[in-house]
């Protein structure tokens, strides 16, 4: 359930172990946070919860530099759900919001108006004003305000702390197989079905025109995916994510084809997840060529989903 700060008053929750943190991605890292509040929670008696920021602080405070998210807030709050938090509380961040000194936002978030009895961050976690305050900072506050704090180490991928940089690079560079194993699943995105051009259905490839709301997308290419329907089975499929050069370009768009298929999904609210990139996206002497080529990805596409020729 996601619960909008927006007055910052007082919430009857109970005993609150919470989170804090923007969660984007909710990769193995969170995870592992998530992991220690349910158990805090379940301690205390009370509701587990993460407490994130919307819009992302960088955009407040550093526009241009603001990175593009990996997840919309209701997706956060659908896999946060799935690890067992019970609310996603957004803190709307403004820049009132980021004049609060540590101790000003100690008092009147995490006690005042969550009534926090335990708090897990990570061990890089910084808040307040200037990014002022560190977990040992907070943990002496906490001492004085009733709440107790617990300290994770990040989780590492190849050495190194997983992060959303680190996901979003990885999906960039088109491997999604990198990035499923930083987040811990595979990649998905949400959106609409809408009208296209017709050019699938002429050729035998009939494609689902998919608006993503995601304002993060794999790079450019062909991929192995599923799309799926709320409340059906997910559909083995081929995705191709670019221009179209073949057809004179145009603005990027994401065409699913979804195999062994003949329904109508338009105007659907679908999830396409990706499972491998092909390869490239390419420009092709015509149809006849372009057929070829998408019969060969199909059968590449059954073979990294793991379904039957």
């Amino acid at each position: 359930m996601i619960v909008r700060l927006d007055p910052l008053v007082p919430q009857d929750w109970g005993p609150v172990a919470v989170s804090l943190g923007n969660f984007d991605g909710v990769h193995r890292g969170h995870a592992r946070l998530v992991e220690e509040t349910v158990r805090e929670a379940r301690a205390a008696g009370g509701p587990a919860v993460v407490l994130a920021f919307d819009p992302h602080p960088a955009r407040v405070l550093h526009p241009e530099r603001a990175p593009a998210t990996l997840v919309t807030t209701e997706q956060k709050a659908e896999l946060l759900s799935g690890l067992g938090i019970e609310r996603l509380a957004v803190l709307p961040f403004t820049r009132e919001v980021a004049a609060l000194d540590a101790a000003a936002f100690a008092r009147d978030v995490l006690a005042g108006c969550l009534r926090t009895a335990a708090v897990v961050v990570g061990a890089n976690f910084r808040f307040g004003r200037g990014r002022s305050g560190d977990p040992a900072a907070l943990a002496a506050l906490g001492a004085d305000l009733g709440f107790r704090v617990r300290s994770i180490d990040p989780v590492l991928h190849d050495g190194q702390p997983i992060s959303s940089t680190r996901i979003r690079a990885a999906l960039a560079a088109g491997d999604v197989g990198e990035a499923e194993r930083m987040l811990g699943r595979r990649f998905f995105v949400d959106g609409d079905v809408v009208a296209g051009d017709g050019r699938g259905r002429t050729i035998g490839f009939p494609t689902a025109n998919v608006a993503p709301v995601n304002e993060t997308l794999p790079a450019p290419g062909v991929y192995a995916c599923r799309l799926s329907v709320a409340g059906e089975p997910a559909r083995p499929a081929v995705a191709n994510l670019g221009e179209r050069p073949t057809f004179g370009g145009g603005a990027r768009r994401l065409e699913v084809h979804v195999l062994d298929f003949a329904g109508d999904l338009y105007g659907a609210a679908v999830r396409v997840t990706f499972a491998a990139r092909l390869r490239d996206e390419r420009r092709f002497s015509g149809p006849d060529e372009l057929v070829r080529q998408i019969a060969d990805d199909v059968a590449r596409a059954r073979q990294a989903l793991g379904d039957a020729l």
